[in-house]
Parts: structure tokens; sequence; C-alpha cells
């Protein structure tokens, strides 16, 4: 099988971000302003992320609209199983997020007894591809868990989370550059704090004025977020006919 996962360039993290907190607005939307519920908001978005899944492994090479929507819809049922577990349940932001953190680990560590590397350049198999996007899924939901606690638990407010999660992700891009630290642990650290990044950024556009956001609701900023993410991805399909 080959490699159907995009290079991991700059596109690549706008595209992830503007998906995640695409992800972030899209699930609120559906639970809280459509009030469909977490549980059922899950099981529906779980549903669609089973669906283009599917599409995604029966595909034959990489394919940006549908390896994208994965992503999205891996962040919207992310967003609902986060708020699920930490509200519903009554779980919390910390101890959902710590239990998130131990089931990534458990995939890291499954993924990498069982294929070898967690390189996304190694995605070259269906048990890697299985891992990946399992991985991908909780890494989302846990980041949606911990974008929450940094924006209602810690103090920082919707702003301050995202200014952290934003200062974290520069540290880790200056290890890439200025370090020999290892790539693949550095993606990762990286996809996960983007999860975080959309949740905190999602706030900011959806939250009221009095609380520190920007009001756009869930609906306008969801469709603010879908039109610059279907414009990456027309991009990017562009730049790979060009390439052919």
């Amino acid at each position: 099988m080959t490699n159907k996962l995009p290079r991991i360039a700059a596109a690549f993290w706008v595209m992830k971000i503007s998906a995640t907190t695409l992800g972030e607005t899209a699930g609120d939307l559906l639970s809280m302003t459509l009030k469909v519920g977490y549980a059922a908001s899950s099981v529906i978005l779980l549903s669609a992320f089973a669906l283009s899944l599917a599409l995604q492994l029966g595909s034959k090479r990489y394919v940006p609209a549908l390896y994208w929507t994965v992503i999205l819809t891996t962040s919207t049922a992310g967003t609902t199983m986060s708020d699920y577990m930490d509200r519903t349940l009554g779980l919390g932001y910390a101890t959902g997020a710590a239990i998130l953190v131990t089931c990534l680990l458990c995939i890291f560590a499954a993924w990498r007894f069982s294929v070898g590397t967690l390189s996304v350049t190694a995605v070259t198999t269906r048990k890697a591809e299985v891992f990946y996007w399992t991985a991908i899924l909780f890494s989302n939901t846990l980041g949606t868990a911990l974008g929450d606690f940094l924006a209602d638990s810690s103090g920082l407010g919707f702003a301050g989370g995202a200014l952290l999660i934003g200062s974290l992700l520069a540290l880790v891009l200056a290890a890439t550059f200025l370090t020999k630290l290892s790539r693949v642990a550095l993606f990762w650290v990286a996809f996960v704090l983007t999860r975080p990044f959309g949740a905190t950024l999602g706030d900011v556009l959806t939250k009221s004025r009095e609380q520190g956001g920007l009001a756009l609701g869930t609906m306008g900023s969801s469709a603010v977020l879908a039109a610059v993410l279907i414009v990456l991805v027309v991009l990017e399909v562009r730049a790979q006919r060009a390439e052919t």
C-alpha cells in the first residue's frame, strides 16, 4: 500500500488547525446550539467518522478532500466525546484528560510494538493506517479536554489558553529546527497540541464578549472556518494536480 497521507509542511499545520477549530465549533453547534445533546451528538459524529474512515481506508491514494474530511470528523467526534466524559459523566476536565492521555499512550505503545515506528512516512500498511487514525481520534478528544480545562478551569481564559498552547507550539517548532530531538516525537507533540489550540481558538470565536470571546457564535464561526478549510483543500488539490 502506498502512503495516503499529505506531506508535513506549513500548509499541513494551517489546515490541521483550521480543521480542528472547525471540529470544535461544529461539535458545539450540534450538541449545544441545536440541543442534540452530548451522547446523541457523539453517536452521530462517530458514525460520520466511521463512514469517512471506511472511505479513506478503501482509497488507493491520497485524496485531499477525503483525508481532511476524516480529520474533521475526528475533531467533531472528539469534541462531543470529551464533553460527554467531562460533563455528562461528571468526570471533569482533569480526570477526563488523564484517562485520554493513558489511552493515547497505550495506542502509541501498541503501534510502536506492532509496526516498529510511529513515523507517518511509514504508514504504508493497513495495520499502520488503522493505528494512525485511532491515535488521531484519541488525540483530538484529548485536545478538546485540555483546551476546555485551560479555558474554563485554569484561570487563563480563552485567549490566555490559546496563547499558552501557541507558545508551546512555537517551542516545538524551534526544537524541530534547532535541536536533534526525534522528529517523530515532535510531530506527535505538535499534533496533539494543535487540538487544544483549536479548542481554545474556537472558544475565542464563539463565546460572548463578556466571556472574553468574539461573539461569532457556533454557526457563524463554523461557516467561516468551513470556508477557509474548503479554500485550503482546493489549493491542495490544485498543487497535487500540478505535480502530476
